[in-house]
């Protein structure tokens, strides 16, 4: 206990400062000391106890949309970097996904519903295996990786691109369908929601999300050291912070031009793309997770659990 105040009076500041960027004025979170003290101090213990100074570790970490990766995560980093004294790379699973360009091609070559950003097959796997690989790799070089703007719904220019120039000791991938599993083949006919139903007949773009499930995004998930999973309760509960997530993302943009902020019923077909892998993961991913953070509907951390 003695170490966790110790910790917690190093990157109070910090975090605090952090959190308090991501808050809106009606939006405030609550209990900021308690999440950090009871929950992702102790986490980053744990973190730091598998960190080795001349390895680079990669950690997974996935929740459904809105169960709060990013801050979880960002949190996470600052304490390991702060305290542990740790070199932390995080970035999202979103940042590689596909230009609009090639999502363009795969939707007309494939299924219409491969333009829209998410589903497994909208990465650029390959990008994220070779990333892992030149970190892992004991002769380090700079590495440059892309970001993606959700509100054009693009990349950015390649000179705001991340640069890496020091060899991480801890690489955090966060995203919501990280370290997901595929499912059996018999369990993708009966159609999960409306756009199933209506716009995939045919199983098509069911039976190639699923394909990319089984052999690219499997080679990436193998190359974790550990893997974290936020648990929420339910979808519904999902789509009440995803929408509140969406406002806070229009808040934060509506000056820019071409904006590719969603409406409310925008979000809601959105959703539904994630939806059969989000439950998949509500059943399976707790299963095999290093740790699950479980969440109350007040969209704090409730417990962790640790796999021994």
């Amino acid at each position: 206990m003695q170490l966790v105040n110790e910790c917690y009076l190093k990157v109070k500041k910090d975090c605090f400062r952090y959190i308090t960027s991501q808050e809106t004025r009606t939006d405030k979170f609550k209990n900021k000391d308690k999440m950090i003290k009871s929950y992702l101090i102790p986490a980053s213990f744990w973190i730091a106890n598998k960190a080795n100074k001349n390895k680079t570790i990669i950690i997974g970490l996935a929740g459904g949309q809105g169960t709060g990766k990013t801050t979880i995560s960002s949190i996470i980093k600052i304490i390991l970097e702060k305290y542990f004294e740790l070199n932390v790379f995080k970035i999202s699973i979103d940042d590689f996904y596909k230009t609009r360009k090639d999502r363009e091609i795969l939707s007309k070559n494939i299924h219409p519903l491969l333009m829209t950003r998410g589903v497994p097959g909208t990465h650029d796997i390959d990008l994220i295996i070779n990333f892992f690989k030149k970190v892992k790799n004991k002769k380090f070089s700079s590495i440059s990786l892309p970001k993606f703007d959700k509100s054009l719904d693009d990349r950015v220019n390649k000179q705001n691109w991340y640069k890496i120039k020091r060899k991480p000791n801890i690489v955090i991938l966060e995203g919501w369908c990280v370290g997901s599993s595929p499912q059996k083949l018999k369990n993708l006919k009966k159609p999960i929601n409306f756009l199933e139903k209506n716009m995939d007949q045919k199983l098509k773009w069911r039976k190639y999300v699923n394909n990319q499930l089984n052999n690219q995004y499997k080679t990436m998930h193998r190359m974790f050291s550990c893997f974290l999973y936020l648990k929420a309760k339910n979808f519904s509960l999902l789509k009440r912070w995803r929408l509140k997530q969406e406002k806070k993302l229009y808040l934060k943009n509506k000056n820019k031009k071409n904006s590719k902020i969603m409406s409310k019923k925008e979000v809601v077909n959105f959703m539904m793309t994630y939806q059969r892998i989000t439950e998949h993961m509500f059943k399976e991913a707790p299963k095999f997770a290093s740790m699950v953070l479980t969440l109350n509907q007040s969209h704090q951390i409730k417990n962790i659990k640790y796999k021994k």
